[in-house]
């Protein structure tokens, strides 16, 4: 019965599922008229929300190309490949192929959830190489799984946000909370914790017992090999640059002195910016010369498309979200009171977790979102005498929860993987369903214990 379930999902999803950019595109005009229908705002004065937040992400998008880029760059190298392919070696069949890209994913995402985006689909496509029998689509999507328990680890931006505090802070939460809620109460809290493993132990089970029958295995196909590089005869001296190491050398020892420097300095603090960072030295290092570097990016950047072209539109649906009316309403803030107006004490958790996964379908970002629903979710909380805690990770579960089929994030894992969004967002839907039960009930009990 599970796996009827799921094939049938699988179907559903590869016949009426569009292309992700078809569908940023649909969640554009599906927002413009909102903001028309349920705020009152006229057709000019959306477009001028839309059109003033488009490149508000692009700092940001140019990040998230970069770990694209970067980490296939890396995987390429012959060292790294060495290395993926002798833990590629440990699964002996393809139900033990899923299991350990799923808890490698799980422990990724939860150390760096950058990290782990890319790691988890490296691995995965390196294991569909050697494992006979297994389906390669489930492979990635068991990857991408991991990306659920991301704000319940280490790189949260919302918990970690709460615990920087500050004005910003104070004055976003109309001063709900005005003094750091430490991670210890968060991400670190009993009840977090034991979420964070349920999930742990779940989602690979659940993505195991997912594997299609053989007749309906997609196996991987390998790319045709590369042609090896040209020997150093015949050469002329920037040839002879290129293809030295001494560049290669000079440039990785200068990287690694500040990469050892800032944790010294400033701790275990990893961000997107600093794992880029560690992605490039690693991967010029392991390269051994610029020539072979830049030809692992330039192959690389031919899977960055989705993610630069998408952005901008994801910025100016969120811009549209948040725009508001005369009197201040704005179609996410309808969406959120909505939740809120039904709401007691012991169910407010439960409804902001279940409005922040509606809010995350188009405004598909942890800082956008608690932006967006921090304003509404955390007064609301505090009048009903629900700890600020339970809000924001309320919002932060739900940003996390829909990701599963919103595919938005998933667009640096297909890019590795050379797969589209309705290759995976099938089994997707089952990670989901499991995953929305676990996380309910844990934000739940998370508001009773805390």
């Amino acid at each position: 019965m599970f796996k009827k379930f799921t094939n049938a999902c699988v179907k559903l999803v590869q016949k009426y599922l569009p292309d992700p950019f078809i569908f940023c595109t649909v969640l554009t005009l599906v927002v413009f008229f909102l903001g028309i229908i349920l705020t009152g705002q006229s057709p000019m004065r959306m477009i001028g929300h839309w059109g003033n937040g488009f490149w508000s992400l692009l700092s940001f998008s140019m990040q998230m190309a970069l770990v694209l880029v970067l980490g296939h760059a890396l995987a390429s190298a012959p060292p790294f490949k060495k290395l993926l392919s002798t833990l590629a070696d440990i699964p002996k069949s393809p139900g033990q192929a899923i299991i350990i890209v799923s808890v490698v994913a799980v422990i990724a995402c939860w150390i760096n959830w950058g990290f782990g985006l890319v790691i988890g689909a490296i691995f995965a496509k390196e294991i569909a190489r050697k494992v006979q029998g297994v389906d390669y689509r489930l492979l990635i999507a068991s990857a991408y799984s991991g990306f659920l328990i991301w704000h319940q680890g280490m790189s949260g931006s919302i918990p970690l946000t709460i615990a920087s505090g500050g004005e910003t802070v104070k004055k976003l939460t109309q001063g709900v909370i005005s003094a750091p809620i430490p991670t210890s109460e968060t991400i670190f809290h009993p009840v977090i914790l034991l979420c964070s493993l349920a999930l742990f132990v779940a989602l690979p089970l659940v993505n195991r017992a997912m594997h299609p029958d053989k007749e309906q295995t997609v196996s991987f196909t390998p790319p045709p090999e590369v042609a090896a590089q040209a020997g150093r005869d015949n050469m002329t001296p920037a040839d002879k640059m290129e293809r030295g190491p001494l560049f290669s050398v000079l440039i990785a020892i200068m990287g690694f002195v500040y990469i050892v420097n800032y944790f010294v300095t400033k701790g275990f603090l990893l961000n997107l910016d600093i794992v880029n960072f560690i992605f490039m030295m690693s991967g010029i290092v392991l390269h051994k010369t610029p020539r072979s570097y830049l030809n692992a990016i330039g192959e690389a950047v031919k899977g960055a498309g989705g993610v630069l072209l998408q952005f901008p539109f994801y910025a100016g649906i969120a811009a549209m979200m948040v725009g508001a009316n005369a009197q201040g309403v704005s179609v996410a803030g309808l969406f959120s009171m909505g939740f809120v107006s039904i709401s007691t004490k012991v169910t407010f958790p439960f409804f902001a977790f279940l409005s922040a996964g509606l809010v995350n379908f188009f405004v598909p970002s942890g800082g956008g979102q608690w932006a967006v629903q921090a304003p509404i979710i955390l007064p609301a909380a505090q009048n009903l005498g629900v700890h600020p805690a339970v809000g924001s990770m309320a919002i932060a579960f739900g940003d996390a929860w829909t990701n599963m089929i919103q595919p938005f994030w998933a667009l640096p894992a297909l890019g590795i993987a050379g797969l589209g969004a309705r290759d995976i967002m099938g089994y997707c839907i089952i990670d989901l369903i499991v995953s929305g039960v676990i996380m309910g009930a844990g934000i739940v009990a998370y508001g009773i214990f805390i």
